[in-house]
């Protein structure tokens, strides 16, 4: 399986681009800004044809280049229906300090929302470039967070976490929409409940595993004593 991750745009969130092999279908994951030439080169090296483009959550920095990249590959967007409405009002999810640094990041609007928007919900399993991706709603960070699950060649999880966990952090719970309540509930059954060996691809940073987020990240630490 072939996993490319590009950290991207001012807030280097991490873009994934999955596929089976070389030479056919990949899913994108979370194009965020300036995603879209980072993504063409790796189609482009490993001859990738985009079936599905599937987001975390609803935040601009996941999002941005997501209706551009429906609209040149006619590829369908998959995101919870509860942060549909962050796609063309990106502000709605920031503090009111962010949110007039954010019109100045990235103009007056109106914002694009893609052409091809589905909905995904947590219990889902999406067969997308022929992988099968287990959804589970994760909501704390946002009210739509999800988080999706692959089982690699080796016969371990990878999971792309979005901004539920980080590699010795958590996703912030202080935006609207966000809940320290729900984030822990999230955390507890996404990442506490998950075989040590899965792997973790988040929306920032360098990738972990639960083995080593159980034993030294501090939050879920907390959560688990």
């Amino acid at each position: 399986m072939l996993i490319a991750a590009l950290p991207t745009g001012p807030l280097a969130a991490n873009c994934y681009v999955l596929a089976p092999a070389p030479g056919g279908d990949c899913v994108i994951v979370d194009p965020g800004q300036e995603a879209t030439v980072q993504v063409a080169e790796v189609l482009a090296e490993h001859d990738l044809t985009p079936a599905a483009i599937l987001l975390t959550h609803g935040h601009f920095d996941h999002v941005w280049s997501a209706a551009e990249l429906c609209e040149a590959h006619g590829a369908p967007v998959y995101l919870h229906a509860d942060d549909h409405g962050l796609l063309s009002e990106p502000a709605a999810g920031v503090d009111a300090g962010f949110a007039a640094q954010l019109q100045m990041l990235l103009g007056p609007g109106p914002y694009p929302v893609p052409a091809d928007l589905r909905e995904t919900k947590g219990g889902d399993t999406l067969t997308l470039a022929g992988v099968g991706f287990e959804v589970e709603h994760t909501p704390g960070h946002t009210p739509g967070s999800v988080v999706y699950t692959v089982t690699a060649e080796d016969g371990e999880p990878v999971m792309f976490a979005g901004d539920l966990v980080f590699a010795g952090s958590i996703g912030r719970t202080d935006f609207p929409g966000g809940s320290t309540e729900a984030m822990n509930r999230s955390l507890s059954s996404a990442v506490l409940n998950r075989p040590d060996a899965t792997r973790i691809l988040p929306g920032h940073g360098p990738a972990t595993t639960v083995e080593r987020e159980r034993a030294t990240n501090p939050y879920l630490r907390d959560i688990a004593g």
